[in-house]
């Protein structure tokens, strides 16, 4: 295959692991045991171009379907041709001996001239016993042999016996012997089952698992196949469809990963599992495929009684059979495909009448059943009838049920069913208790509990539009649109919908001016004007507690509290207040704008352990709610990755893998991700923050996280010319979307200034002109200023982070200027001192430099220990590295630490990779370990292979226990485990 060989670390290492012990007297038998097209093959060919590259020799011998007569010992025929081609010598003096032998490498074709005549017993065990020798004379320390004998559920049965004969003579060849087989194609009295598990019993076997790719091997994988990342969306479709299995992702992907249409060879490859079985299994088949994956075991015979074409033939041999021939298997006492895909094949292969009868055969079979799932079961079959009246009614009553389990996206979708048969059947939507605008504003809301806030928008627009001529009920709708415009920033749109609902509404106390004037407030709030904000915003609660509208007066107390600029205290107590009275409400999404402002008011304040709390707390119950990825819910799951990484945890945020994640959802977690992948040194932050650039537009958090961490990584990297470019290209977006004077611009601009500051050294060491770059070092700080003396900071004055940064900045500039400036560069670390970890060693690390350059080394030496031994901790490899160089080049002295062995060898986080490399892990399970990609693990692999000369992973672990690089850390300390998350 074309596609580059990707992931499957874990496997290459066992096999290497098993050569290594075979030169060294240990022979093995490998069982390979996977489903077809998880890549066995692959593997194999994989490992044996690696080790043949050693020195070592490789041979494969496959078995071919050839029903019931086949061919005895066709795989050992090949695999001694093979070897008569590599060490024609040793095969002739062992065929010479063994005369027997001389059968299986006869020129002909034909069974006869192969076979030798099994019926002489000691001519079999002769030529048993020549098998065994030939494999012992082609092999040796220097050359050991690795004999692969693929595709051994098609094995004759001689050719099973003569394996079992050469396992058994394993004594201390250096032989490595993988046997592979297919587990789907083994029914129950399938002739190799006893063979496998005779073979795995022997003490010199063992089983090599081959799962499907699962999470970061299958973007690997994905990724090599397309020649480019897929974009979240479609990746997700393509493991749900495919569930990891290499070469059904692979014809996927060729064939246009977004159509639903299977490939026609993936299709007639999956198409040939169904036909070989009789047609009443066939048809029990057709039956489950209309279901899905899978289906409920007695819903399944039911159908069948129901559907005429089953016929009386018995359901029981009938599932039979299929479960039996690996169709069908049994999961959780349900009839479930082998495969997702079979059942796409099977479903796409019915005719049309077929497919409708089929589905009328459940729609029977349903009834009157009642239960979890069965209004949405009846839904979808009725739609394939089509059954339009049962098709609205069962829609309806799922989406009744989805909205008491909490789940919006189900219930939007079966919502937009009801909506878009309105028309279709008028008298069926009549019976309905609601009417059709109530319809729209219910799917409205399911959209934005969903996190499909556009969507909702829509949707809203839409009962606006059929609200009638009622003012009280349009200034309702108003308000409704209003509210989902908010959503989506849309900020003036809210307040003019909002302002133009309260118009139209008689005066005089009621829910919808309570409701209107709390929409109101809070847009004006959301454009900047506090002041009137807070003034309508009392009037809100007034009303609404006048009415008894809990949830209005929560929403106007939540304004309130986040329009105070001055005590963080009262603000606290007023949300508070408010997430009591929002509790008992229905009314979930305004508790997630409470609970979100819990948090930031925590962390604008510098109560990071409260903050943290309030986030965790938030999230919890976004996912208690059904609401992860409403508005609200995805932001407190970013805060909550924002406060672990400023305390200090640089563990990766899970990406979500929910089917129903949003893009936008998706793209803001990603976002918040760079923060800790930045400070790790994760290599591939800027390509992952480039990706994210098509939702900068959707939410400006998105330009800001992503954008602002790829200028940091570009500076790491030492494209100092690069981040500042990207700072400002963030930065001229960011202005058309917010104000000049955002507060994030001081963390953008001081990150900018951080690069020029390292240009201007470069420049400056090479004798160069440093001029322009000053102008813009002066122009940049006076930015800074600005923003720091005229934006709107929370509590009307910079926060601990706000005021952290402006100094931070303050002391880039200083750098780049030529001053040294420890001064500024404490003021940094002072302003620090409210919790933010990594920042403050990255601090102290600049401090320490400042102070070396102003003659303190006893100072200088003090900081960067200090730093090293917090970078170290958290796992933040770049700073590691930076401050280990400045110990090195000051000669400052990193304690007992120096010239352990192996300390000018590889660096801290490299030793560390080394490690866990020795105890077996893959590139994933080190990554997992480490807090790090698998991709940084690969590139710190192929840097310490290269570093101490090895050729694979294997060697370098040899090599390093012969210099006494393991069991010790990089500069001599006792090896510790890496800490864990500190929240």
């Amino acid at each position: 295959m074309s596609t580059p060989f990707v992931a499957r670390a874990e496997q290459v290492a066992r096999l290497r692991q098993a050569l290594d012990g075979a030169r060294a007297g240990a022979p093995s038998l490998v069982l390979l045991g996977a489903d077809a097209g998880v890549g066995k093959t692959r593997l194999l060919r994989h490992v044996g171009q690696t080790v043949a590259a050693e020195g070592a020799r490789v041979v494969t011998g496959h078995c071919v379907d050839l029903g019931e007569i086949g061919l005895p010992y066709l795989p050992f025929s090949e695999v001694l041709g093979a070897l008569r081609a590599l060490d024609p010598d040793a095969v002739a003096g062992v065929v010479a001996a063994r005369p027997a032998l001389g059968r299986l490498l006869g020129a002909g074709a034909s069974g006869a001239e192969i076979a030798p005549p099994v019926s002489d017993a000691d001519e079999r065990r002769e030529l048993f016993e020549g098998v065994v020798e030939v494999l012992t004379a082609c092999a040796s320390a220097d050359r050991p042999l690795l004999l692969v004998l693929e595709d051994l559920h098609w094995a004759d049965a001689s050719s099973r016996d003569l394996l079992r004969f050469v396992v058994s003579r394993l004594a201390a060849q250096p032989l490595v012997v993988v046997a592979t087989y297919r587990t789907d194609d083994l029914h129950r009295r399938h002739p190799w089952r006893p063979v496998a598990a005779e073979l795995a019993r022997h003490p010199r076997s063992t089983h090599l698992p081959l799962a499907p790719f699962r999470g970061d091997e299958l973007r690997e994988f994905a990724t090599a196949v397309a020649g480019r990342p897929l974009p979240e969306a479609l990746l997700h479709r393509v493991r749900e469809r495919a569930e990891g299995n290499a070469y059904f992702t692979e014809e996927l992907i060729e064939a246009g990963a977004g159509t639903d249409a299977l490939p026609w060879s993936l299709a007639d490859v999956l198409r040939t599992r169904v036909e070989r079985l009789d047609a009443a299994t066939v048809r029990l088949v057709q039956l489950a495929s209309v279901a899905g994956r899978r289906v409920a075991e007695p819903l399944l015979r039911a159908a069948a009684q129901a559907d005429p074409a089953t016929g009386p033939a018995p359901v029981d041999a009938a599932l039979r059979e299929a479960v039996t021939q690996h169709v069908l298997v049994v999961e959780d006492d349900h009839i479930a495909f082998r495969h997702a895909l079979l059942a796409e094949a099977v479903y796409a292969d019915l005719l049309p009448g077929e497919a409708a009868a089929a589905h009328r055969a459940f729609l029977v079979a349903l009834g009157t059943a009642t239960g979890p799932g069965v209004a949405a079961q009846r839904a979808t079959h009725a739609l394939r009838v089509p059954d339009l009246p049962v098709a609205l009614t069962a829609s309806w009553e799922a989406a009744r049920q989805a909205h008491q389990v909490l789940a919006p996206a189900e219930e939007l979708r079966h919502l937009e069913v009801v909506l878009r048969l309105w028309d279709a059947v008028p008298d069926v939507a009549a019976t309905l208790p609601d009417p059709h605008a109530a319809v729209l504003r219910l799917a409205a809301g399911a959209a934005s509990r969903a996190g499909e806030s556009e969507r909702a928008v829509q949707l809203a627009r839409a009962s606006l539009a059929a609200a009638g001529d009622d003012p009280v009920a349009r200034a309702g709708a108003r308000v409704v649109v209003a509210r989902h415009l908010l959503s989506v920033e849309d900020c003036d749109g809210a307040l003019t919908e909002a302002a133009t609902a309260l118009d139209a509404l008689p005066e005089g106390p009621s829910p919808e001016r309570a409701w209107a004037l709390a929409t109101y407030a809070r847009a004006a709030l959301n454009l900047g004007r506090e002041d009137e904000a807070e003034e309508v915003a009392t009037r809100a609660a007034q009303v609404a507690r006048e009415v008894g509208a809990s949830a209005a007066e929560s929403d106007a107390l939540t304004t309130t509290a986040v329009a105070e600029r001055r005590d963080h205290e009262r603000s606290t107590r007023l949300l508070t207040e408010a997430l009591a009275r929002a509790t008992p409400t229905d009314d979930h999404a305004i508790e997630l704008r409470i609970r979100f402002n819990l948090t930031t008011t925590a962390y604008y304040a510098g109560d990071l352990a409260r903050a943290a709390a309030e986030a965790a707390a938030g999230s919890r119950r976004a996912q208690e709610l059904g609401m992860m990825w409403a508005s609200h819910g995805v932001d407190l799951r970013m805060l909550d990755a924002l406060v672990r990484f400023v305390r200090g945890d640089l563990s990766a945020t899970p990406a979500p893998d929910a089917e129903d994640a949003p893009g936008y959802a998706r793209a803001l977690v990603a976002a918040a991700d760079l923060y800790a992948a930045t400070a790790r040194g994760d290599t591939d932050v800027v390509e992952r923050a480039a990706a994210l650039e098509a939702w900068w537009s959707r939410d400006a958090l998105v330009a800001l996280a992503a954008g602002g961490n790829a200028v940091d990584a570009l500076t790491w990297q030492g494209r100092a010319t690069a981040a500042r470019a990207q700072a400002d290209r963030v930065d001229a977006h960011l202005r058309t979307l917010w104000s000049p004077e955002y507060l994030g611009g001081i963390w953008l601009t001081a990150l900018a200034l951080a690069a020029l500051a390292d240009e201007a050294a470069a420049r400056r060491s090479a004798g160069d002109d440093v001029t322009d770059l000053l102008d813009q070092a002066d122009a940049r700080l006076a930015r800074v200023e600005h923003t720091a003396e005229h934006g709107r900071p929370r509590g009307g004055r910079l926060g601990p982070e706000g005021r952290a940064w402006l100094a931070r900045a303050r002391a880039e500039h200083a750098r780049a200027h030529g001053s040294a400036a420890p001064d500024l560069w404490r003021a940094a670390v002072a302003e620090l001192a409210y919790g933010h970890r990594y920042e403050t060693a990255r601090t102290r690390w600049r401090l320490a430099e400042a102070l070396l350059a102003a003659g303190d080394r006893a100072g200088a030496g003090d900081e960067a220990r200090a730093a090293l031994g917090e970078a170290r901790a958290m796992g933040a490899t770049p700073l590691v590295d930076a401050v280990e160089d400045l110990l090195r080049r000051a000669r400052l002295g990193a304690g007992p630490a120096s010239g352990a062995p192996g300390a000018t060898v590889l660096t801290a986080r490299e030793a560390e990779v080394l490690a866990l490399v020795a105890q077996g892990l893959s590139n994933r399970q080190v990554g997992e370990r480490l807090f790090i990609s698998g991709k940084t693990v690969s590139v710190h692999v192929s840097n310490l292979l290269a570093k101490l000369g090895a050729s694979g992973r294997t060697e370098a672990v040899t090599i390093a226990h012969e210099r006494g690089l393991l069991g010790r850390g990089p500069l001599g300390e006792e090896r510790v485990s890496a800490p864990g998350p500190t929240v």
